[in-house]
């Protein structure tokens, strides 16, 4: 390919590597270093929970693939994007540096995956303190080889044994360490997998223990929130996830708070366009008149007794009236309000209020 690019580029040919790595980039030959041991070994993984002492961890080889495509004639650049075993990489300090004199093109993506040791575990992920400890020698290498460079961390939700607990410690860690994932990924189960026997069963396939699992759509969404408690458009799911877990000391202002007393305006707007196409997506038996009108004492339609009529995209933005010098009540389609649906509710003042069909 090289010999035909140069014919056709008139003798000149330059490529870039975007991916050198692979599922994992720093274990290329790495083995055990006792062939009759490995051979009776039923052991399920070389690193985890700790690194086998006899597995050969030596990043010679890598280093000598990395150098070598580097020195290939028409290669610009040779780019490791992902795909690093962090807990394997921050014991040899010549790849770290190497790593980012050389071939980090300005951000390089790891996956710490979560901060619970208890998700970690169900994960066969390593403990999170080597994810800082890489962390700390990728930005010490980086500013010996001059380079700005950052760490783009990956990190899923509602993977088993990840409970509002673990969503809320690991919103914290992302809060006092800077980051803002712009992609959350969701945990979905894939064949052949132990995460996925987990999920379907809810126990541990390896000790029979019960492990909790995530499968509700409200509290996948809760757990994605609290990744991106950031977003104001997620103000109302992260507020309800934190009441829900009792820790609404995290809502405020204060130094560790993930989100404010009050929804900024963004958030009202997302309320106000997911209640407007609630309405549009309604069928028209749920938009008939009995829903914003009251039939009067002689048989006839009218208007409800003190209605300010509103529609659906200021539904449930409007007061409601709770005494005579209240202020009028709104009535109109509002698909978010909870309690009971159907008949005739008189209002408390003694008013007529609006009835709703039932469901």
């Amino acid at each position: 390919a090289a010999n035909s690019s140069k014919v056709c580029c008139g003798g000149f040919f330059m490529c870039t590597i975007s991916d050198i790595g692979g599922p994992t980039a720093n274990m290329y030959q790495m083995r055990c270093t006792r062939p009759e041991v490995e051979a009776k070994c039923r052991r399920l993984s070389c690193i985890h929970p700790t690194v086998c002492k006899l597995l050969g961890t030596s990043h010679e080889p890598t280093l000598e693939v990395l150098r070598r495509a580097r020195a290939t004639p028409g290669v610009k650049r040779v780019h490791v994007s992902s795909g690093i075993r962090m807990d394997l990489a921050r014991q040899s300090d010549a790849y770290v540096e190497e790593l980012a004199a050389h071939h980090v093109g300005g951000h390089l993506k790891v996956a710490p995956e979560h901060v619970s040791d208890v998700v970690l575990t169900h994960m066969k992920k390593p403990p999170q303190h080597t994810f800082e400890e890489f962390a700390a020698k990728f930005e010490k290498a980086s500013e010996k080889a001059g380079k700005e460079q950052y760490l783009v961390p990956y990190f899923i939700a509602s993977h088993p044994g990840s409970t509002a607990k673990e969503s809320i410690e690991l919103a914290l860690f992302l809060k006092s360490s800077g980051y803002r994932p712009r992609q959350v990924q969701d945990f979905i189960p894939a064949p052949m997998d132990i995460a996925t026997c987990i999920y379907y069963t809810g126990l541990d396939p390896m000790t029979l223990t019960p492990v909790p699992v995530v499968k509700k759509l409200r509290d996948r969404v809760a757990q994605r929130a609290l990744m991106q408690f950031f977003v104001p458009e997620n103000w109302f799911a992260v507020r309800r996830a934190l009441l829900d877990a009792g820790r609404g000391d995290l809502i405020g202002s204060g130094p560790e708070c993930l989100i404010a007393g009050s929804p900024p305006p963004e958030a009202l707007e997302a309320r106000r366009q997911a209640a407007l196409k609630a309405a549009r997506d309604a069928s028209d038996d749920d938009l008939t008149d009995d829903s914003v009108r009251e039939q009067g004492e002689d048989g006839a339609d009218e208007p409800a007794a003190n209605a300010t009529y509103v529609h659906a995209p200021a539904a449930g933005t409007a007061p409601t009236a709770s005494g005579d010098t209240a202020s009028p009540r709104s009535v109109g389609y509002r698909p978010h309000r909870k309690g009971a649906q159907g008949g005739r509710q008189g209002r408390s003042d003694g008013g007529r209020g609006g009835r709703r069909r039932g469901s």
